[in-house]
């Protein structure tokens, strides 16, 4: 009891200090910058900096942050009151609002459980079964739930059950294959699909914001599918190897799986209505090129699809229960980066980042991907919070192509897919966070796969922007 006390005592100064250090820096810059520099943007960078320590260290919840920060830039008055909570306009909020609710929707009817039981009941009788089965089903699982952290909180209570009826100790290599593979999956079903993360919505509202280029849900889609299909693969081959399984019978496990599916019978007509609309979802998605319409559009026709009598299937107001920080954080980070501009901070940038050498360097697209891919990976090693890194980075490397006649939307698509990537910290990505809540792996069984899956990442995205890339004419 007396050791855990210290570590609370530890903890809670711990955050106290984060805290205290970034009030230091937010004054510090406020004062010590040249008085050349305009007080709106001033003002701006100094918020900035303080609020990206405390959405990488999270002394406080990182949603108390974005209010702090909403706070801050109002009381500051760097720019007008319209731009300080334009962010919470942006299509990419509602995208977010609209994706937790779907979610939420879908979790009233049984097709969760029905898809579960059903890859189980057929390949549950061996561990590589089980494993490859889970493995499917959450990528199955991001082109119709987006957020990563909404599908990770989903799956966990399935794996657990998986592990109980098992029967397998917490130290067993099939429990830490299992649960680092359910959060490897869970990064890399992020990847292939626009709507899967919030780092890949806000990566292309930035784009849109600073370059007025958009890219659509298909355009995505088609740049990212041989990236995920290849990680995946690598991913599943990678932490097989790491934690090879012992020999254990899962015919009990199987059998009860078919059971629970024969048990559900035939598809109920709230399923049958869901899949529907799922279905009508993604076709909007897929097919915004040809009529234009955001994808927000379908994630809110689907919400209320799911919600009106006749049509609908679910209870509204559990509909309206979804994670009101993750509106709050995407809100905040979107006003943040239209004050940067407004502010005149983001001119400031392109002079800190415009030495020749690395204008030089940065000119070569065989360089500026790797780099991009690079940086971006070890960027999010210290910025954990995908949000804050993609908020954050994303104006630097547009600014930095731009200046070196680099296409910027391709080092943003492979900068936006290094992010959603975290293999090596608990605390790079919430589906690692999610797991590791569990109880059931620690840091250091994330390391070793971590490792050789980050390094295999590089290669595997470097290599398809140098091929693949080349060959649909994404890059000259």
């Amino acid at each position: 009891m007396r050791d855990r006390d210290k570590r609370t005592s530890r903890m809670k100064w711990s955050r106290i200090a984060v805290f205290i250090s970034a009030v230091v820096l937010f004054f510090a810059v406020l004062l010590l910058l040249p008085e050349s520099v305009s007080w709106p943007a001033r003002s701006t960078i100094a918020i900035t900096l303080f609020g990206l320590v405390l959405w990488a260290f999270a002394p406080i919840p990182i949603d108390l942050t974005s209010i702090i920060i909403l706070i801050l830039l109002i009381a500051m008055k760097g720019t007008e009151m319209d731009v300080i909570l334009s962010g919470f306009a942006s299509p990419a909020v509602f995208l977010i609002i609209g994706g937790m609710m779907m979610a939420v929707g879908v979790n009233q009817t049984l097709l969760v459980k029905r898809m579960t039981y059903f890859l189980l009941a057929r390949m549950g009788g061996t561990a590589r079964g089980i494993y490859v089965g889970f493995f499917i089903l959450m990528q199955i699982q991001a082109f119709f739930i987006p957020a990563t952290a909404v599908r990770a909180s989903l799956m966990v209570p399935v794996l657990s059950n998986i592990i109980e009826e098992t029967g397998v100790d917490a130290r067993s290599n099939f429990n830490k294959l299992m649960y680092i593979g359910a959060a490897f999956g869970g990064n890399v079903s992020g990847i292939v699909v626009l709507t899967a993360g919030i780092g890949n919505i806000l990566a292309i509202e930035i784009l849109r914001l600073y370059e007025g280029v958009s890219i659509s849900y298909l355009q995505w889609f088609i740049y990212a599918a041989p990236v995920w299909l290849v990680l995946v693969l690598a991913t599943m081959y990678i932490v097989w190897r790491s934690y090879p399984p012992e020999a254990h019978s899962f015919d009990r496990l199987q059998n009860k799986m078919q059971g629970k599916y024969q048990s559900l019978g035939r598809l109920t007509v709230e399923e049958k209505k869901c899949t529907a609309i799922l279905a009508v979802t993604i076709l909007i998605w897929f097919t915004e090129s040809w009529h234009g319409y955001h994808p927000t559009f379908a994630a809110l026709l689907a919400v209320v699809l799911m919600s009106l009598p006749g049509t609908g299937f679910a209870d509204w107001k559990k509909m309206l229960d979804i994670n009101l920080g993750i509106v709050l954080l995407i809100g905040a980070t979107l006003s943040l980066g239209y004050s940067l501009i407004e502010s005149g901070a983001i001119d400031l940038l392109e002079v800190l980042i415009s030495p020749q050498i690395v204008l030089d360097i940065f000119s070569n697209p065989w360089l500026a991907i790797p780099i991009a891919i690079i940086l971006s990976q070890v960027y999010h090693l210290g910025v954990t919070n995908v949000s804050t890194a993609v908020i954050t980075l994303m104006p630097v490397l547009i600014s930095l192509s731009v200046q070196a006649g680099v296409d910027p939307v391709v080092i943003v698509v492979a900068s936006a897919m290094a992010m959603m990537l975290g293999f090596l910290l608990v605390v790079e990505t919430m589906p690692n966070v999610v797991v590791h809540g569990t109880g059931r792996v620690s840091q250091k069984d994330f390391l070793w796969p971590g490792l050789w899956l980050t390094l295999a990442s590089i290669v595997i995205m470097v290599t398809i922007a140098y091929t693949y890339w080349r060959w649909i004419g994404f890059w000259p």
